[in-house]
């Protein structure tokens, strides 16, 4: 059993004993913590909530309502929904925040409560901490039964959504239509499949092969979009009848494609290609977190415009690009956050703008791939004991290596050329990540595996 609680969120499995996992009395109080931080901090008693399919979903759903009503905050439960629907309902809703019921990619026993403001973007982390410091005192009032909230249904927003998308300039529905795709998806039995189908529909796509799009929260594989676990999509694809496939996770805000061979995009690639439109069409700078691929740096630059790096987790991304007025961004997890519609991740405005780009570009997927440069990335992890101070660790990895550009925002990021390495303590156990990128999965291997040398032999002195 397991309960995290962060900046972000509380994210757990469900089952067993409070405070150890994600229990009815642990969703509870932290519903009541946030709803009440949104009345102090917004004076708006109004919050969105949405959910994903997982089986957990309702039982946590009637939960955090009926909460929030007992707070005097009326609720619009979209049910069943996508976190960048919820996200763009709360601002079109005027609600003081928004509550989106996922585990994103995790196993179905987990669940977890995704906490964002009136503007429908995740809540900083000094919010988060606020949020925190509510729940852990207990310092909450409910209503008198006359000041009540009040609940509202409402299942529409996925269609304006999609409707939204379409309003886009740089969404070309028309060349879409011509190009006659054929589409083969897997929504992982989650909110996919009742917002893709109506969306490639929409789009004029010709044909539309689904797999799993029943809603109903039994992931047949892993519901996290790796090549690992598409071993389906890619079999089917192989056959040689469709143009592309689709994949999204269980909350539609990671999207990866694979080519018409039943070979990966590369999920880091997915913002490549969708920056790579915007940037020919949209002069601009573009942001991604620093575990992403160089290579969204190449097409940013190739194109006139400016990259940065911010530290990883959306609301760093997000804040990165509000400083620097940047077109597109995202995530090397393939996530797109396209803040002409909003700042948040979404596979649906993914899709809509890399089919106008495969569209324009009238070629199979494999060579639009083969177009951008090509890096892999080695992702590794160091277990070290609990004695050991890792964040000594990294200062003197950094002493170590003093004459590379180094960037400390999240870790330590060291650069080598057209290389790079990327040193991450986790923040729950003894553990340095260590993400590698070079032009070939060996020369990265490589180099993280040099990096994991000179931390034990850092830790050994």
């Amino acid at each position: 059993m397991t309960l995290i609680k962060s900046i972000s969120g509380i994210r757990g499995t469900i089952g067993g004993k409070v405070d150890e996992a994600l229990t009815p009395i642990d969703a509870v109080k932290f519903a009541a913590a946030f709803g009440t931080w949104v009345k102090e901090k917004s004076g708006i008693s109004k919050i969105v909530i949405g959910r994903d399919a997982r089986p957990s979903g309702e039982m946590i759903s009637n939960l955090v309502s009926s909460t929030l009503i007992g707070l005097g905050i009326d609720v619009i439960d979209l049910g069943l929904s996508t976190t960048p629907t919820v996200e763009m309902a709360v601002p079109a809703e005027g609600a003081g925040g928004g509550i989106i019921l996922t585990a994103s990619h995790n196993p179905v026993q987990w669940n977890a409560l995704k906490l964002l403001n009136a503007k429908g973007e995740f809540i900083s982390g000094d919010d988060g901490k606020e949020v925190l410091e509510i729940a852990k005192a207990d310092k909450y009032t409910f209503a008198e039964v006359k000041k009540l909230g009040k609940i509202s249904k409402n299942d529409t927003y996925i269609a304006k959504h999609i409707e939204e998308v379409l309003k886009l300039p740089l969404v070309d529905v028309e060349a879409i239509k011509k190009a006659k795709f054929k589409v083969v998806i897997d929504c992982v039995n989650s909110t996919g499949g009742i917002s893709l189908p109506p969306l490639l529909k929409a789009l004029g796509v010709e044909v539309i092969e689904e797999l799993y799009c029943e809603p109903n929260g039994h992931f047949p594989h892993n519901p996290e979009p790796l090549p690992e676990h598409l071993g389906q999509i890619c079999s089917v694809l192989e056959k040689g009848h469709h143009d592309l496939g689709i994949v999204v996770d269980p909350d539609v805000d990671r999207l990866c494609f694979i080519d018409e061979n039943g070979v990966p995009f590369g999920e880091e690639y997915t913002l490549v290609a969708v920056a790579d439109y915007i940037l020919s069409k949209q002069k601009g700078n573009t942001v991604s977190n620093l575990s992403s691929t160089r290579a969204l740096r190449d097409v940013t630059e190739k194109h006139g415009g400016t990259y940065q790096a911010a530290a990883v987790g959306e609301v760093n991304v997000v804040t990165k690009m509000k400083e620097t007025n940047a077109v597109i961004g995202g995530e090397g997890n393939g996530g797109i956050i396209y803040p002409e519609l909003h700042y948040g991740r979404d596979a649906l405005v993914g899709i809509a703008l890399f089919l106008t780009h495969l569209a324009n570009f009238g070629k199979r997927v494999s060579m639009l791939r083969a177009s951008y440069p090509n890096y892999f990335i080695s992702k590794n992890k160091i277990d070290l004991s609990p004695d050991i101070d890792v964040d000594k660790v990294l200062v003197e990895m950094k002493e170590r290596y003093k004459k590379q550009p180094i960037n400390t925002i999240d870790g330590v990021k060291i650069e080598f050329d057209k290389e790079w390495v990327h040193l991450r303590k986790s923040n729950t156990e003894p553990i340095i990540r260590i993400y590698a990128e070079s032009e070939s999965h060996a020369t990265a291997d490589h180099l993280a595996n040099k990096i994991i040398a000179d931390i034990k032999e850092i830790v050994s002195n």
